[in-house]
């Protein structure tokens, strides 16, 4: 009666893995590309020859720094939400502790 039902085996069928091809031996090779003077560093070269890719580089950097932000700021409210619940949940527990004492010693 409560007997599972399985897709059929042939449904799925594996991904083959090919070897990459080595690539053929260059007979030439590439000048390397001058770099303007005083553009020693690395990013400065980076924007003279491609200012998108600088910038699209240094936008990375700021949202990896703000996305670690956001995750501390998110830790540091989940830290402070406990702890206020912590202590609330603590003096209700302590008037409840008095009123029951009250009730007994009556």
């Amino acid at each position: 009666m409560f007997k599972p039902q399985y897709p059929d085996p042939d449904t799925y069928t594996p991904a083959t893995i090919r070897p990459v091809p080595a690539p053929a031996a260059q007979t030439e090779t590439a000048a390397p590309v001058p770099v303007p003077a005083g553009k020693n560093s690395a990013l400065g070269g980076l924007a003279a020859q491609s200012p998108g890719t600088a910038l699209a580089l240094a936008a990375g950097g700021v949202a990896g720094v703000l996305a670690l932000a956001s995750v501390a700021v998110s830790l540091l409210l989940a830290v402070a939400v406990t702890a206020v619940a912590l202590s609330v949940s603590g003096v209700v527990v302590l008037l409840l502790v008095r009123a029951l004492r009250q009730e007994l010693g009556r």
